[in-house]
């Protein structure tokens, strides 16, 4: 196992005076954070869309007894319901947005974490809400962009975390180096417990294999990295596959559609903020 990133923790305050009101529902900052910048475990009483215009994040939201984590990169972003605990870290350095949500401007129903596609109109939106302004045209792009929140589609991007010790010192080695293809009995020697007993930590904390769960974190990671038009070679290898036709057939059988749809071509690859 890697020996672990030294973070540059940091925190926000949930109480700044740009907090959505029922006058103004729809608040935006911008802040450009450096990588390995961690923002520590917060939360706030309004909604949150969480993304970045460039770079790429990993945001962790704690929903009840369920920690998942998102990788986003500045193609996607991340919905956070209001009094629910989260973190970010900065795994390339980014320009990051937060764009706070009164309950009055709220899609009905949205009570649970999500990965949302960031539309070219959202873009813009949310870069205009982030320039000083008021009046008649701030009250319009609010309107507008809880409209387009509402229309924006979500994607299978996370990633669940356990609350064992020993499962999540494994976990997030994962996370942090995908490319790794240690076998289960390796990662298991290296957080000093037997094979076996990792599998059963699986099983109880998440409901799933150690094969399946490594799927949905190297899933996390590709999806990305196809976003901003890497090719699927450097993707697999990334990843950890030794042939892009074995990492072609792993993403198609997953995702029931072949790496090529998610790629984007690097003359449409979306602007940053």
């Amino acid at each position: 196992m890697k020996p672990a990133k030294k973070l540059n923790p940091v925190s926000f305050d949930s109480r700044h005076d740009r907090a959505p009101t029922l006058q103004r529902p729809v608040r935006c900052r911008a802040r450009p954070l450096q990588m390995d910048t961690h923002v520590t475990p917060h939360q706030h009483p309004w909604a949150q869309l969480s993304c970045c215009g460039n770079g790429l994040m990993q945001v962790s939201v704690k929903q009840g007894a369920l920690e998942t984590t998102y990788i986003v990169p500045p193609t996607r972003a991340v919905w956070i319901p209001p009094n629910v605990e989260h973190t970010v870290t900065v795994l390339e350095t980014a320009e990051m947005r937060t764009v706070d949500f009164h309950s009055t401007a709220m899609p009905p129903g949205w009570e649970s974490s999500r990965v949302l596609v960031v539309s070219s109109l959202l873009r813009e939106l949310i870069q205009a809400l982030a320039e000083p302004e008021s009046g008649v045209r701030e009250q319009a792009l609010m309107t507008l962009a809880s409209n387009e929140l509402g229309r924006a589609p979500a994607q299978a991007l996370g990633v669940p975390l356990p609350r064992d010790k020993r499962l999540r010192a494994l976990c997030e080695a994962i996370l942090a180096a995908p490319a790794e293809r240690a076998t289960l009995s390796e990662w298991a020697v290296d957080i000093g417990a037997s094979e076996r007993t990792v599998a059963r930590l699986f099983r109880t904390e998440l409901s799933t294999s150690f094969q399946q769960w490594r799927q949905q974190a190297v899933l996390a990671h590709a999806l990305p990295m196809l976003a901003k038009g890497m090719s699927i070679g450097h993707v697999a290898a990334a990843t950890g596959y030794a042939s892009d036709s074995a990492f072609s057939a792993m993403f198609k059988a997953a995702m029931g559609q072949p790496p090529s749809s998610f790629q984007t071509k690097a003359s449409d690859t979306l602007q940053a903020f």
